[in-house]
């Protein structure tokens, strides 16, 4: 299962929305800012809301293709034990991130659906070439996939639930640059789960909600540690950090003119990121206060606000959105490997039914991030820049 995740999307995530979470993980999810729990009509309604996969007319797949453009992060400022003046920049990024959404026909006398979805829900990629952040993070990388295959059941012609599994494949690059440095490399799958449930108390009216559990992503592999005289550790290492739980709950209305606008209110458990620490097999000696004493992280559970509007014409689905997301990253662990703060966002899209069974999309959603300021132990400056341009296209097919 984990060669086929990264044979499909063997790919360097970027930061994205608050902390290193990926919420747009499709065209329409692009194009919407991902206020489609409550709304769904598509494929990757086996993502965002699987319950609603019970009210879904047909069989369908959709392949997608996002690219995202990530602008690079200014830092102007000092670091502790200098009074030297910053102005560096990280590298800017481009990545290109496949996704594959699948909901099957009418399974048995209970009309039961299965659907499947890979996608990136997250992931990770800062890198520096000046000192003095290449010291602490030259390049500091998560790649997460996931594997989630749902189950949706209709209670009533109102009322579906859905639960599906997280498989979550992670791996992950550590380096530093600085006279004891590190350079560490490290995969491994994880588990979790996912529940939904969608309501229909109207004809115009749409309630959804779900819930995704906690992903512990350990990344276990080789470490090696140098200290000023060279090499002193090659042998196994791991750090675990969480892919956080979170909740949605979304209404949508549609009114005569076929015109859909849903609200969202995302909440991600993000304080169950506490610390960041390294364990190593071997003893790494003098080392120890460098790479093995914990990193306080004490994150901040946080809350996003989508709003989505879509109109349906004949051939044509037009979409539009916008998102606030606040940051979970605390001043005080603020630094150069997650520059992160609040964002808003504003995204649109179009899809187009070719034909009864083809349709294509094409999407976009760009992301401007406040300037924060850092005042903590390590750090005395500020973050600027670090806005993401995410473009999305998609193929569908209704069998």
């Amino acid at each position: 299962m984990r060669k086929l995740a990264l044979m499909s999307l063997a790919v360097s995530c970027s930061l994205f929305a608050g902390g290193y979470k990926i919420p747009e993980v499709s065209t329409n999810g692009v194009a919407l800012s991902a206020a489609n729990i409550a709304h769904g009509h598509g494929a990757d309604t086996a993502y965002y809301n699987p319950a609603n996969m019970a009210f879904m007319a047909d069989e369908e797949i959709e392949a997608d293709l996002i690219y995202i453009g990530l602008e690079s992060v200014h830092y102007q400022g000092k670091v502790a034990g200098s009074n030297t003046q910053y102005s560096i920049d990280s590298e800017s990024e481009n990545f290109f991130i496949p996704s594959l959404n699948y909901v099957s026909k009418k399974l048995g006398e209970n009309n039961a659906r299965f659907g499947i979805s890979i996608v990136v829900p997250g992931g990770l990629s800062k890198r520096w070439t000046d000192s003095p952040a290449i010291d602490k993070a030259q390049e500091f990388t998560l790649e997460i996939v996931e594997i989630n295959p749902t189950f949706s059941l209709p209670l009533s012609d109102t009322l579906a639930i859905a639960f599906g599994f997280r498989i979550v494949s992670t791996s992950g690059v550590v380096k530093s640059s600085a006279a004891i440095s590190r350079d560490m490399t490290g995969d491994t799958i994880n588990y979790g789960y996912n529940l939904a449930l969608a309501y229909k108390p109207m004809k115009n009216l749409e309630l959804g909600m779900t819930y995704r559990s906690k992903v512990n992503l350990t990344v276990e592999g080789n470490a090696k540690l140098y200290s000023p005289t060279g090499l002193a550790y090659d042998g196994g290492g791991s750090v675990q950090v969480p892919l956080p739980a979170f909740a949605t709950l979304g209404v949508a209305y549609t009114l005569e003119t076929k015109t859909t606008i849903e609200v969202v209110y995302e909440r991600n458990i993000w304080s169950s990121y506490k610390t960041l620490d390294f364990d190593y097999v071997g003893n790494i000696g003098n080392l120890t206060p460098y790479f093995d004493d914990p990193i306080a992280k004490d994150w901040k559970d946080t809350s996003a606000y989508r709003l989505g509007i879509t109109q349906e014409l004949q051939e044509w689905t037009l979409m539009g959105g916008c998102v606030y997301d606040e940051s979970p990253v605390p001043d005080k662990s603020l630094s150069f490997e997650l520059p992160d703060s609040n964002s808003f966002s504003v995204s649109l899209g179009a899809r187009y039914q070719y034909n009864d069974n083809i349709n294509i999309g094409l999407s976009a959603l760009y992301s401007m991030r406040d300037a924060r300021s850092v005042s903590n132990n390590d750090l005395t400056g500020e973050f600027s820049g670090g806005n993401i341009l995410i473009v999305s296209a998609g193929l569908g097919y209704k069998f």
